[in-house]
């Protein structure tokens, strides 16, 4: 664990790593998802949802910004986060704020991606940040990696297809610990795929009192006390 007072989050080669990761993922992503619209447009049309995802999202960062990283960081402190759980890795950007996190409360984030190459990439990234020892990011659908997670989990981050939010909640509900924080990411930016998991999380029914925080893409903030 570091020295009283400091933050994993400081430590220069993490810094390093996230500078570089947020300028790739600002930067160089927006002429491919740009040329990606009109493919995965007609994936909509002709297959739906899942296909749309699939289409635009199959190689790009999709990543959280860095305020939204930092405030991740501060939203696992808070709460003392020792197991964290990652829907949707990508390229490990968010991984990185959470096992920063995670190595501060001497805990571990367990993350799962689709993607071989973003896997991969995840890896290589939480290695060179020096976060590696952190992380157990798992390769395969989420809905099978994630199945086998102890409780209890302190904190969860769902930022993976929309449309898999409410399945992978349904697995971590019985996981979770009275206090425990999930956040659900790009409430604002498709508010239309992400309208029936906020509604289940702000209608009282679940256990979890829950807020929207106008960050990024929108956060879904919400707090269980099932």
């Amino acid at each position: 664990m570091p020295r009283a007072g400091s933050m994993s989050l400081d430590d220069p080669s993490t810094k390093s790593v996230l500078a570089r990761l947020h300028h790739a993922a600002g930067w160089s992503e927006i002429p491919r998802i740009i040329s990606s619209l009109p493919q995965a447009t007609r994936a909509l049309t002709r297959e739906g949802a899942p296909a749309f995802t699939h289409a635009l999202f199959r190689t790009s960062y999709t990543a959280i910004s860095a305020a939204q990283g930092r405030f991740l960081y501060v939203a696992a402190r808070a709460v003392d986060a020792r197991r964290i759980v990652e829907f949707g890795t990508s390229y490990g950007i968010s991984t990185i704020y959470l096992a920063a996190a995670a190595k501060d409360a001497g805990g571990t984030v367990i993350g799962s991606e689709f993607e071989r190459e973003k896997w991969e990439g995840a890896r290589a990234n939480l290695a060179e940040a020096g976060l590696a020892d952190y992380v157990d990011i798992r390769l395969g659908d989420a809905r099978k990696t994630l199945v086998d997670i102890p409780a209890p989990v302190d904190f969860v981050l769902l930022d993976g297809p929309k449309e898999l939010n409410l399945p992978i909640l349904d697995l971590m509900i019985p996981k979770l610990r009275n206090g425990s924080v999930i956040l659900a990411d790009d409430i604002f930016r498709f508010r239309k795929a992400m309208s029936p998991y906020v509604e289940l999380m702000q209608s009282g029914r679940n256990g979890f009192s829950s807020a929207s925080v106008p960050i990024g893409g929108g956060f879904e903030y919400s707090v269980y006390q099932g």
